[in-house]
C-alpha cells in the first residue's frame, strides 16, 4: 500500500474508469490503426467477415475484433482491479493474518494462499455487473469500429426512430444481462 507501484495502478485503474468506450475507441482505433498501423497491421475499422474485392468470398478477419475487445476491456479490467486492491487492503489487515505472520509463514505464502483467495469473495458478487458495462460499450464501439453487430443494429434504431427494432435490441440485451 502507497508505494510507487500501488500509486501507478491506482491512477492507471481511476482513469480506465472514467474514460467513455466511445472516446478510447476513438483514440485506440486512431493510435494502432493508423498511426501504428506499420507496426501492428490492425484496421481501424472492419467486421469479422470482409468480403473481397471482386465479391467472390467471404473471409474471417479475426485481426478486426482485437481492438474493440481491447476497449471494451479496459473499464472491466478497471473496476476488477480496483476492487482486488480494496478487498485485499481489508484482507491483509485481519487477525488472521496476523496470526499467520505469526506462525512464521512467508510472506508470498500468507498472501497468495489467505490473503488473494479471501478477497477474491468480493470480487466474485462483482462481475456479475460487468455484463451490462459489456453491453452498454458495445453500442458506439461497434458503430466507431464499423461492426455489423447487434450493439449497431440497437444504435440504427434508435437514430432511425424505429421503435421496434429498438425495443428489440433493448429486450434482448435485458434478457442476456439477466441471466
Amino acid at each position: 500500500k502507497d508505494t510507487l507501484v500501488d500509486k501507478i495502478i491506482l491512477f492507471v485503474s481511476v482513469l480506465g474508469m472514467s474514460l467513455p468506450s466511445f472516446f478510447a475507441s476513438i483514440i485506440i482505433a486512431w493510435l494502432f490503426g493508423f498511426v501504428l498501423y506499420n507496426y501492428t497491421g490492425l484496421n481501424m475499422t472492419g467486421s469479422l467477415y470482409e468480403v473481397d474485392d471482386f465479391g467472390e468470398g467471404k473471409y474471417l478477419q479475426w485481426k478486426n475484433l482485437i481492438l474493440p475487445a481491447i476497449v471494451l476491456g479496459i473499464r472491466p479490467l478497471a473496476v476488477v482491479t480496483q476492487l482486488m486492491r480494496n478487498s485485499l487492503l481489508e484482507v491483509l489487515s485481519q487477525d488472521y493474518i496476523r496470526t499467520a505472520f505469526a506462525k512464521g509463514l512467508s510472506e508470498n505464502r500468507v498472501i497468495v494462499a489467505h490473503g488473494v483467495r479471501n478477497s477474491l469473495i468480493p470480487l466474485a458478487t462483482g462481475i456479475g455487473g460487468f455484463i451490462t458495462m459489456f453491453f452498454g460499450g458495445s453500442f458506439l464501439i461497434e458503430k466507431t469500429f464499423g461492426i455489423d453487430g447487434i450493439g449497431l443494429l440497437g444504435y440504427s434504431a434508435l437514430v432511425e426512430r424505429d421503435y421496434d427494432i429498438m425495443m428489440g435490441t433493448t429486450a434482448f440485451f435485458t434478457v442476456v444481462g439477466l441471466f
